[in-house]
């Protein structure tokens, strides 16, 4: 061969090869040349590989374009063995990949790949929509390249993985137009970072006061109108309200002000229940949604601390549509919300170190089903539920929206299929499976408050390995079954299985495996009095994974008590009580409070002060004030700052 060697291809690794395509076919291919089958393989002056089979198929590699580029007589459209052959024979054929340059010289990092490249490879259409998200504003967190691992981009909306140097063969579990959109700012992240930096910021141009003039307006405009909702409650909310708060949210949309949208959409939401008298509508959530938005809003406009784009989503995409995808399974929760049934199946996607939510719901029949079991056996996308949450699915038909909700298709094309879960939890990375609860505590104590976080399902769900399980029991007074955890690394949590009625064999099933063994949990953290909370939504024994919400029960079973009743929390109670205050006063509207409302929140303060929460107390005391006098705005300020710095406390407590 006469011409310069394919530094590309000799760079592929067995595992880069298998993300291009999928294990399977790397396996087969090499099964196929340790057998004899090798092919005849030439190298073109312009740097084409041609590799002619035994069985007549013939496979062509250029230069440029990577395997999607490439052409095969075989008839398959993108993958094939022949394909991934060509490769393993080509490198066979040069001695081994440890040969090539990658292994001893130094890695050339993505910043090096000009627009000019990238225009040529993928299109000034992948530029342009890219170009639109940096003007909102993205982060990446970024793995350098070096002579054992690729350079990779964890963004927003997608992981981009460049297996070698250049665009020929970049893995990204995004497509279509979204791949395109992400291989550029993932490259454009590499060129802004500093040397060897984890994590950038890209784009994001503001004006003075931390957001542009278009967006600062439509959150004004937002602002103004929960304002109405605030100052009139939610009995004086009416239907052309609702209508000029959907407006608002599609004005945020479409400036990818996802958060305080979302925040719009469930405020709604929370309108339309009291409307129609629904049971779900909640009066804590539709005052939570109403600090929410000035909330957002203060800290978008902050030059310090969360990132703006964080703050308002401005970085995330409305879907992404994922390529071929294999997803782990976490467990469901199974619950009531008025009179509908909901269900959420939690499923990991390693790559991306994300875990999505497929959400579905039903009306609550007669007889109170469907229950948890019943669902389980249920199917979705073609496969049942319960093997969903409890398995490695791998897809071809999904997508994932910007709050991590994930969408599997259900055409005749689509192609979802479900294997046994084996020891997948083992292989998620070290942001999702954790080793050490003291490391996992610290983690989650340097977040920001939930008030400003990312929208995005399952935030705090974890997986857990368990050294030890020592169940504690059944508590009558909180209807919680117990059990106290420790991990490999150190570290205790409490792990909590509340009653639910859509599903009442989850307590009975949590206690077998309890005494079983558990080797793993999977479920939502949370702290609460210093001490780590874990519901579970998954447990892992030795054999297999129990999901509690699934297991058939009808509530009837005896369960071990507990040893001691809980200790009453006086300090928990009083910041229920302030949230409740809060509650009505949003739901009756500001304007309508009288004086029996004024006097429980002086109550309210005077208990604040009783159990030392000083700061609380001066923001019900001002807000008592507030409520007193005739200036609407003060009383508006007044009630969000208490409700935030309540909403605050709840979270560190």
């Amino acid at each position: 061969m006469t011409a310069e060697p394919r530094h590309d291809l000799l760079a592929l690794t067995p595992d880069a090869l298998a993300a291009l395509a999928n294990r399977g076919l790397v396996k087969r291919a090499a099964k196929d040349l340790d057998a004899g089958t090798a092919p005849t393989v030439t190298l073109a002056e312009d740097g084409t590989l041609t590799a002619v089979f035994p069985d007549g198929a013939e496979t062509a590699l250029p230069a440029a374009g990577g395997l999607e580029a490439s052409t095969c007589t075989c008839g398959a459209s993108g993958k094939c063995r022949h394909r991934v052959g060509a490769v393993l024979a080509y490198q066979r054929a040069q001695a081994a990949p440890e040969t090539a340059p990658a292994a001893t010289e130094p890695v050339a990092s993505p910043a090096a790949i000009t627009d000019e490249e990238l225009r040529g490879t993928l299109g000034h259409h992948a530029l342009k929509a890219a170009e639109q998200t940096r003007r909102a504003g993205y982060t990446a967190r970024l793995t350098w390249p070096g002579p054992d691992r690729p350079a990779a981009a964890e963004l927003p909306a997608a992981t981009v993985k460049f297996l070698v140097p250049g665009l020929g063969y970049v893995h990204t579990d995004a497509t279509g137009p979204a791949r395109d959109a992400a291989i550029v700012l993932a490259v454009w992240a590499f060129r802004d970072a500093e040397p060897d930096a984890i994590t950038v910021s890209v784009g994001g141009a503001v004006a003075t006061d931390g957001l542009d003039a278009a967006l600062g307006a439509a959150l004004d405009q937002a602002l103004t109108l929960a304002e109405r909702v605030l100052l009139d409650g939610a009995v004086g909310a009416d239907g052309v309200l609702r209508a000029a708060l959907q407006r608002e949210s599609q004005a945020l949309t479409r400036r990818r002000a996802h958060w305080p949208a979302g925040a719009v959409d469930d405020l709604i939401d929370q309108l339309e229940r009291y409307e129609e008298r629904s049971a779900a509508y909640d009066p804590q959530r539709l005052a939570v949604l109403l600090a929410e938005l000035p909330a957002r809003a203060r800290a978008a406009r902050h030059r310090e601390g969360t990132p703006t784009a964080q703050v308002l989503g401005s970085e995330e995409a409305d879907a992404t549509p994922l390529t071929l995808v294999r997803l782990t399974g976490l467990g469901a929760r199974v619950g009531t919300e008025g009179d509908t049934r909901t269900l959420e199946i939690y499923l990991a996607q390693p790559e991306t170190g994300m875990v999505l939510a497929v959400q579905r719901d039903w009306p609550v029949a007669e007889n109170g089903g469907p229950t948890g079991s019943e669902l389980a056996s249920r199917r979705l996308a073609g496969c049942k539920i319960g093997a969903l949450a409890s398995g490695n699915t791998v897809t071809e038909a999904a997508s994932r929206t910007a709050a991590r909700a994930l969408r599997l298709g259900t055409g005749r094309l689509a192609k979802t299929q479900v294997l046994p879960l084996g020891l997948a939890w083992n292989d998620l990375p070290d942001s999702l499976r954790t080793t050490d609860l003291d490391a996992l505590a610290e983690e989650l104590a340097a977040r920001p408050p939930a008030l400003v976080r990312p929208r995005v399902a399952a935030e705090s769900l974890r997986v857990i390995a368990v050294e030890e399980a020592r169940l504690l029991g059944y508590d009558p007074a909180s209807q919680c079954l117990e059990a106290r955890i420790s991990a490999p690394k150190g570290g205790t949590a409490i792990l909590r299985v509340p009653h639910r009625g859509a599903a009442p064999g989850a307590l009975e099933a949590a206690e077998q495996a309890l005494l079983k063994g558990v080797i793993g949990v999977a479920g939502h953290v949370h702290r609460h009095r210093g001490e780590l909370i874990v519901e579970p939504t998954a447990l892992l024994t030795e054999d297999g994974p129990v999901i509690p919400d699934f297991a058939p029960g009808d509530d009837t079973a005896e369960l071990a008590a507990v040893d001691a009743a809980a200790e009453t929390d006086p300090v928990a109670a009083a910041i229920e009580g302030a949230l409740t205050a809060c509650a009505d006063l949003a739901h009756q509207g500001l304007r309508g409070a009288r004086e029996p409302s004024r006097r429980r929140v002086d109550a309210t303060a005077a208990e604040l002060q009783r159990v030392g929460l000083q700061r609380a107390a001066s923001d019900f005391v001002h807000l008592s004030k507030s409520l007193a006098g005739g200036d609407d705005t003060a009383k508006c300020a007044a009630w969000t700052a208490a409700v935030v710095r309540i909403l605050v406390t709840a979270e560190l407590h």
